[in-house]
């Protein structure tokens, strides 16, 4: 029988700093996921790592696994969501390894917040280079936590002299009133998200502090009106439930030596029937003004658990059938 001229073998040398478990995942699920992707045969030599398969697919597989490695070497963990946008996005290993380089912020427990995606660093950069940042895209794109991220870094670095968090109550009115407690506590439901992201990365107690000399403030959208913040980072979540006269007065509240971050996903508009959203609408009367960005991250920016990804997915695919 002649030999398969077609199957090839490549190998990848691996350094002994180069831990195989934390590079091969618990039971082998980053090179199982890898081996099912491209159809080849891995396996792990005494000094480098055995690709076997068809060319494309085996020099694919060890773009990939040289990717996992550069990114092993910056301190990162090779998890199933990590694992999975280096293979979405393989075209050589420095390029993705770019994408993870960027640290935001540090926690208060000493954990690095970096970002994970091409269109995350694309979003900080943005953010960087301009007063005003529009980031839009999916559920676990990172839009709320990073800004949050970004927010912590400048008040630290003392840029910014507070840090202000604003989010929509969608309910407000009639149905806000007959919540008990008073108004703090009708509020703080729909303001729940931020605290939760501002605890991960500052503490409990730190927080409560910066609340309490009002150095970081958290507040329904309709708190802005008549205000200037001056010497503030701004963060305005959920931005896809505000009117379009909302999302005026909240823009028109920067004030001298202030940046804003607005965060939204335009399909998740929760607000009555018919009212058009001010996230929307802002797009086209904003898109050439100067100082002002706006970044569109998409599913594969997905940083969550990865069946995050699967049902954005499921729900894409549905809405495409029924369309037709």
């Amino acid at each position: 029988m002649a030999e398969d001229l077609s199957i090839i073998s490549v190998d990848i040398p691996v350094d002994e700093d180069i831990d195989y478990s934390e590079l091969f995942g618990v039971g082998s699920v980053n090179m199982s996921e890898l081996e099912s992707r491209y159809g080849v045969d891995i396996k792990a030599m005494p000094d480098c790592i055995r690709i076997s398969g068809e060319k494309e697919g085996a020099d694919l597989a060890a773009n990939t696994i040289k990717a996992f490695i550069a990114l092993i070497k910056e301190g990162h963990s090779i998890d199933e969501t990590t694992a999975n946008y280096v293979s979405d996005n393989i075209s050589s290993p420095e390029g993705i390894a770019e994408a993870f380089d960027q640290t935001v912020c540090y926690t208060y427990r000493g954990k690095p917040v970096r970002t994970k995606t091409f269109g995350q660093r694309k979003y900080t950069e943005a953010v960087a280079e301009n007063e005003i940042v529009f980031a839009m895209g999916p559920a676990g794109t990172g839009k709320t936590y990073l800004a949050m991220a970004m927010a912590v870094a400048a008040f630290k670095k003392g840029d910014v002299e507070r840090i202000v968090l604003v989010r929509p109550a969608v309910e407000a009115g009639e149905r806000l009133g007959f919540l008990p407690g008073d108004l703090k506590e009708k509020v703080d439901p729909y303001l729940r998200p931020l605290y939760d992201a501002l605890y991960d990365i500052m503490g409990m107690e730190s927080v409560a502090r910066c609340l309490e000399r009002g150095t970081i403030e958290v507040a329904p959208l309709a708190y802005m009106r008549g205000r200037t913040l001056d010497n503030s980072y701004i963060i305005l979540d959920e931005a896809q439930n505000t009117t379009p006269e909302q999302m005026k007065m909240f823009l028109t509240r920067l004030g001298f030596g202030s940046k804003a971050i607005v965060t939204g996903d335009t399909t998740q508009i929760d607000l009555p029937f018919k009212e058009k959203s001010g996230l929307v609408v802002v797009q086209k009367i904003l898109k050439d003004v100067k100082g002002i960005s706006f970044v569109k991250l998409t599913k594969t920016d997905v940083v969550r658990n990865p069946i995050v990804q699967r049902i954005i997915d499921a729900y894409e695919k549905y809405g495409e059938t029924n369309r037709q």
